[in-house]
């Protein structure tokens, strides 16, 4: 089972590269378009990370309940062992989730979330797939010693750019998007560039 949540102001329909190829790998894919219209905008100034929290504490809530739910409804899928995967701000939401100690997350994916720290903990695989115009915040990517404590995978996709890691990106970008992802998940690597 993969919940996958879309980037801020991008509809949740717009990940469809990814949704087929999870569908490929044999994942129940759910995509999630956070907002709702009477939501508030996403703050761009201040302490972003104090000020969007809320939002990432509602998307994190929302996930919960999408898998409490699906998992009465569909009990042939394993609902123990979920892939999160998210841009932008949905790998915000889906590192927030994973911060907060559910046991029934297996793997988080993001691509190119800049805000939230992923998780540190056994458990749990992690793959952070990084554009090249714009840094995460600081402590939000491990050291290359909790990569390695962690089992996490960090890699830039040289010349990428955050704003085209959706259907409306290039072919190229799509492709390597698709490949890092499938070699992570079929346990042949992390190509790690920093």
């Amino acid at each position: 089972m993969a919940l996958l949540s879309a980037g801020y102001g991008v509809s949740h329909t717009k990940y469809t590269f990814l949704s087929e190829q999870l569908s490929q790998l044999g994942y129940m894919v759910v995509a999630i378009g956070h907002e709702l219209e009477n939501d508030p905008p996403l703050s761009v100034s201040g302490n972003l990370y104090e000020t969007r929290s809320e939002n990432w504490k509602r998307g994190a809530e929302t996930l919960d309940f999408i898998k409490l739910r699906l998992a009465s409804t569909y009990q042939n899928y394993n609902f123990n062992d979920l892939l999160l995967i998210g841009h932008s701000n949905g790998g915000d939401i889906s590192s927030w989730l994973a911060n907060a100690g559910k046991d029934y997350i297996d793997i988080v994916i993001t691509l190119d979330h800049r805000r939230v720290p992923l998780p540190k903990r056994r458990g749990i695989n992690v793959l952070s797939i990084r554009g090249s115009d714009y840094p995460a915040d600081e402590g939000v990517l491990p050291s290359k010693k909790e990569a390695k404590e962690y089992s996490m995978c960090v890699t830039e996709i040289p010349k990428s750019r955050h704003n085209d890691m959706t259907d409306y990106g290039p072919k190229w970008l799509k492709d390597e998007i698709t490949n890092v992802i499938d070699n992570f998940l079929n346990g042949t690597g992390c190509r790690v560039n920093s």
